[in-house]
């Protein structure tokens, strides 16, 4: 079994890096990429326990970035040794963008009646702190009674309270990420958002033109009529096929590690050769 797509508590998922690695050898995984929003902390925690267990532990990043008004989630990974440290240095600045949308996203709560403090969501964060994070002190406080309905009402894309971040354009951070020795892959296109078919594929190929080289085929949010469209993009423009479930542990239960939503994820361990070859 191979999962190329999980969170720890790193940023914003439940578990540990250690527990997500035990979980993983559990459930008979010999391929585990972690890819925490916009850190890679987790892997230095993780990689001990998973050579213990023979758990071949691939470093990755998930890379909030934007496009037409859009989040778009970018995957980053290094299947042999580590980025360099200017890598590094680059996802200290995501982080500083980050703090500011949290301190916008708490000024913009408390502008619709919430009360609610910056500093009661960072206490629930470690590397980062998320819109996961408010989404739990909003629970908290009785303001919503689910992850899902936090977002929905308050802090979601379409919802009162949503503040953009000042993420890098994707094609800026797909050059990035080719530039220190990564390799990007655009996570989950189903949730781009694009206004058709033509409109999703046309920003593929822009982003084919700035040095992508893989988009995530299987995931827990894409199957059936979805899943098929992805695999043809992906041989039309010669990128490597990714996948994984996006497992975030208790915050979504309904996605099971290395199998997604009732058994809809499975990964070919030859994706992984292909991925690490380039």
């Amino acid at each position: 079994m191979v999962d190329l797509h999980t969170h720890t508590f790193e940023s914003d998922g439940t578990d540990s890096p250690v527990q997500l690695v035990e979980k993983a050898a559990d459930l008979g995984l010999r391929v585990l990429a972690i890819t925490d929003h916009d850190t890679l902390s987790a892997h230095a925690l993780a990689a001990p326990k998973a050579e213990e267990l023979g758990i071949r532990l691939v470093r990755g990043v998930e890379i909030s970035t934007k496009a037409n008004g859009r989040k778009v989630h970018l995957l980053a990974y290094w299947f042999h040794g580590t980025p360099p440290e200017a890598f590094a240095v680059w996802l200290d600045a995501m982080l500083e963008y980050r703090r500011e949308r949290n301190r916008k996203l708490a000024q913009r709560l408390q502008s619709l009646g919430i009360a609610i403090e910056l500093s009661e969501a960072e206490a629930l964060g470690r590397t980062i702190t998320g819109r996961v994070h408010f989404a739990k002190v909003l629970i908290a406080k009785g303001y919503a009674k689910s992850i899902n309905e936090a977002f929905n009402k308050y802090i979601g894309e379409d919802a009162p309270g949503f503040v953009m971040m000042e993420d890098p354009k994707t094609s800026a951070a797909v050059r990035t990420v080719r530039e220190h020795g990564g390799v990007p892959v655009i996570a989950h296109p189903i949730r781009l958002g694009m206004k058709g078919p033509e409109v999703e594929e046309a920003f593929i190929r822009e982003q084919v033109d700035a040095g992508l080289l893989g988009l995530e085929v299987i995931h827990s949010d894409q199957a059936g009529q979805a899943r098929d469209r992805y695999r043809a993009m992906a041989r039309r423009y010669g990128l490597a096929p990714s996948g994984g479930s996006d497992y975030h542990g208790d915050i979504k239960p309904e996605v099971r590690l290395g199998s997604g939503i009732e058994g809809n994820v499975s990964v070919p361990s030859e994706w992984v050769d292909k991925l690490a070859s380039l």
